[in-house]
């Protein structure tokens, strides 16, 4: 089933299923990036230079695999557009550690040129496996109307 612009509440919430993150995912994702700071790529020096036991994900991959991880509700959006996003990395991931992420609906804008499409943003935050918040911010979608 299709969600439109006029189908999105504003409130809702929904959850991710969660995911692992890996000592694998922190290296492809350096690799992919071209991002080799120590503190991803060297877990003595991060152990030598920090209070942390091990190398630090990437916040830019924790950022991704919380969006892959993406709920079936929203899945359903017709999103036409991914217009903006924001995060704060407020907490380290390191490898073993489960996120998911959590949407709610914070507001709906319609289009003054076709109101039954619209802006809407969603709050995110994407939670460790001790319910710490470890990243926060919002997305905006373009959302369609009726085909």
């Amino acid at each position: 089933m299709v969600v439109v612009f006029n189908d999105i509440v504003e409130g809702a919430t929904y959850v991710s299923a969660g995911r692992t993150i890996t000592e694998t995912d922190i290296v492809n994702f350096a690799g992919l990036s071209g991002d080799y700071n120590p503190l991803h790529t060297d877990e003595e020096w991060v152990r030598e230079n920090t209070k942390y036991p091990t190398r630090i994900a990437h916040g830019l991959l924790v950022q991704s695999i919380g969006e892959g991880l993406s709920c079936p509700e929203l899945a359903d959006w017709k999103i036409l557009a991914f217009l903006e996003t924001q995060r704060r990395m407020l907490l380290p991931v390191l490898p073993g550690d489960r996120i998911r992420q959590r949407y709610v609906v914070k507001f709906k804008k319609p289009s003054s040129k076709d109101p039954a499409r619209g802006v809407v943003e969603v709050e995110v935050s994407i939670t460790n496996q001790k319910g710490e918040v470890v990243q926060d911010g919002y997305n905006r979608y373009l959302i369609g109307g009726e085909a």
